[in-house]
């Protein structure tokens, strides 16, 4: 792939943004000689105002994600993307959301450009589990555990039982939840299958991977080890 094109797939600007860039000798290689765009040279010894590119396709990102922030590219209020560098959101291939989080809902998001990725984490054959924390309207009632691993609890409007799944109570009115697949508000309508209300809802963990130190509103790429602990 040419220069101007890589380049501005990373969303770094246009090809004529980076055009530019080139005429104005911003980008060199790593000891500093400029540059020109027909050039033949190895990613990694490519420098934009003497900064590494990004990462080229298949960049993972591990997001803590707040409260108040939406997984979509387009909506009234904050969405995650606003948290990331502008040029993140028009990459090419795209930075999508591995999965979502509700607005209401906190806790570990992936986000990557690499679609084989993507649907490898979020597809039941893999067999990823999801673990969420989840503070509860009412005391659990003592049986929630054995009805969610049973294998056949029926959600409202759909008629393929959800896999089973394991509850651990933390306190009466707060537990953590482990899922194996990924329906449209699972948690929240599984307590409600069983007359609770979800008030609070975090994901803590993705496969083996968790949040660590990572703090609210805070991102960071991923290794390949990292990416491959999501799987065990």
């Amino acid at each position: 792939m040419k220069l101007v094109k890589l380049i501005a797939n990373l969303g770094y600007g246009s090809r004529k943004d980076v055009q530019w860039m080139f005429r104005e000798g911003r980008i060199t290689d790593a000891d500093g000689e400029v540059l020109y765009a027909d050039d033949k040279v190895e990613y990694a010894n490519i420098r934009l105002d003497s900064e590494p590119l990004d990462p080229p396709t298949g960049m993972v990102l591990m997001m803590h994600k707040p409260l108040g922030v939406t997984c979509s590219r387009k909506d009234g209020g904050r969405v995650v993307y606003d948290l990331l560098p502008p040029r993140y959101r028009v990459r090419d291939p795209a930075l999508s959301t591995v999965g979502r989080l509700d607005r209401d809902t906190s806790g570990l998001l992936l986000l990557t450009d690499d679609g084989a990725l993507l649907h490898r984490i979020i597809s039941p054959r893999s067999h990823v589990p999801k673990v969420y924390e989840a503070t509860l309207a009412n005391d659990l009632r003592g049986d929630e555990a054995a009805t969610f691993a049973s294998g056949t609890l029926m959600l409202e409007s759909e008629d393929t039982p959800l896999l089973p799944s394991e509850l651990d109570v933390i306190e009466p009115r707060k537990a953590r939840l482990t899922l194996h697949e990924g329906r449209y508000h699972q948690v929240r309508r599984m307590f409600a299958a069983v007359g609770n209300h979800v008030e609070a809802l975090h994901r803590v963990s993705v496969g083996g991977l968790g949040l660590g130190e990572l703090s609210a509103g805070k991102w960071r790429m991923l290794g390949e080890g990292e990416v491959a602990s999501i799987f065990g």
